[in-house]
């Protein structure tokens, strides 16, 4: 039996502009039309023996994850929220404890970041099948991956004694590398990526943690004893889990253990890392990569990610542009690493292109900023089937709605109505309403909102299906 475990949280810094704080990559479809971490959980179903995923996000994401899940077709996952980020330690102990109490501690459990590429399933599954020999021996496994380049962006481990079951103990791990140590390393043939994930028995890694740091494990086992359970999420107890040093499984567990094995990955595997990424897709004969509405003229190994608009290159070399409704990112290729420098600015300076895109996820549709001025928003609102937003009002400002396509049922006040394409009506400010889609199609709407202040903080709810009321 595998447990899969998706480490699915995300700060959006990395793939900025595409990514934010909001909407991380892990959710973004960057192949095709799956997202990263539908693709991780559909890799992880193909696995024999696999159960329904264990998932641990933020609370902030975890409508996006179960709705990911819906449209992969995933049923009966685990979706576990973190009351705040703790590094990957905790997190792993959790989904030890977890999968412990519903499988027991022979369950093998496969921890994998939900926010990487893989390209050879077989190849994939053939090593986790020697992974799984390895681990059902007690030992604690890691993945690396064989070396594809010389890559200082990553840490790598060294191979150590052959095992009888497959894999290698493990002999040292490396912190990331300059240029020099880097192809050292890799010309060597010793050395492997360090690709963070793992597989182990629930057991097994509950042992080397109470061996390790008992503080750590016995602050994770009071936050599952003491977790609640909120529609189809766990919340884990807060003030048990912030106890929980924060430290990654590296650090803490890995790096220490004698009980260390890796195997050999040799898949297709991109951590996703960087815009860089885009250097390994399909290219043209000048080395120019492009998605979405581009226009390239005698340009030279430049990246261009359009999503809503058309951009036009002109003599362009070594570089990548990366568009979106809001933002746009130009950057020399050498320094993609260094978005997040650019992510730091703009949280310092509170800007929204750091959080969120003008299209905003919600549990029941979307909601997208199509114009804004100093006392109105003008919003494209679109509700799900038999979906609902909460019973709310407003201080500050009153708004109209005019529904463009479906049926809308609208609560003002203490009426109830019903709203047919190409008909509106206006909710008061300070009035009591709520919109929902009865019917079987997407209701879209566009809202018009007039008033003094119109952040999105200026709501009080007084009833939600989501369990987001004040």
């Amino acid at each position: 039996m595998i447990v899969p475990v998706l480490l699915a949280g995300g700060s959006g810094t990395r793939l900025w502009p595409l990514s934010r704080e909001g909407y991380p990559k892990q959710f973004l479809k960057l192949t095709d039309e799956w997202s990263l971490l539908q693709h991780t959980v559909r890799r992880a179903g193909a696995l024999a023996g696999a159960t329904p995923p264990i998932l641990i996000c933020n609370e902030a994401h975890r409508f996006l994850v179960a709705e990911q899940l819906r449209q992969a077709g995933v049923e009966g996952a685990e979706i576990l929220l973190e009351p705040e980020a703790r590094n990957t330690a905790p997190a792993v102990a959790i989904a030890c404890l977890v999968a412990k109490e519903r499988h027991g501690g022979d369950a093998l459990v496969f921890i994998m970041a939900a926010d990487h590429l893989i390209a050879d399933l077989s190849s994939f599954v053939a090593s986790t099948e020697i992974a799984a020999k390895v681990a059902a021996h007690g030992r604690l496994t890691t993945f690396g991956i064989t070396p594809q380049r010389v890559e200082t962006g990553y840490g790598y481990i060294r191979k150590g004694a052959a095992l009888p079951e497959g894999g290698f103990e493990v002999a040292a791990f490396v912190e990331k590398p300059d240029s020099a140590r880097a192809k050292a390393y890799v010309d060597s043939g010793e050395y492997l990526w360090n690709s963070g994930m793992f597989l182990f028995k629930a057991q097994s890694f509950l042992d080397e943690l109470q061996h390790l740091d008992p503080a750590m494990l016995e602050a994770c086992s009071k936050s599952v004893a003491d977790a609640k359970r909120d529609l189809d999420f766990v919340r884990l107890d807060a003030a048990a889990f912030k106890a929980a040093r924060s430290d990654s499984i590296d650090y803490a567990v890995m790096e220490k253990t004698d009980k260390a094995a890796i195997v050999p990955l040799d898949a297709g595997w991109d951590d996703v890392g960087s815009w860089s990424f885009l250097e390994t897709r399909a290219r043209d004969s000048r080395g120019n990569y492009s998605h979405g509405d581009v226009m390239l003229e005698d340009s030279d190994n430049t990246l261009i990610h359009s999503e809503s608009r058309l951009v036009a290159a002109l003599g362009l070399k070594d570089v990548v542009v990366v568009e979106t409704k809001d933002a746009v990112l130009v950057t020399d290729r050498s320094r993609a690493q260094d978005v997040k420098r650019i992510v730091s600015r703009l949280k310092s300076l509170r800007r929204p292109e750091a959080e969120s895109h003008t299209v905003v996820h919600r549990p029941w549709g979307s909601y997208e900023t199509i114009a804004t001025g100093s006392r109105f928003q003008v919003k494209r609102i679109i509700v799900k089937p038999r979906q609902k937003l909460s019973l709310q009002m407003h201080h500050h400002r009153a708004e109209h709605w005019i529904v463009v396509c479906g049926t809308a049922r609208v609560t003002c006040g203490d009426k109830e109505f019903l709203l047919a394409e190409n008909e509106s009506t206006y909710i008061p400010l300070g009035s009591q309403h709520r919109l929902e889609n009865p019917g079987s199609i997407l209701l879209e709407l566009i809202e018009v909102q007039s008033g003094g202040y119109l952040g999105e903080d200026d709501i009080v709810r007084f009833n939600d299906v989501y369990g987001r009321a004040s």
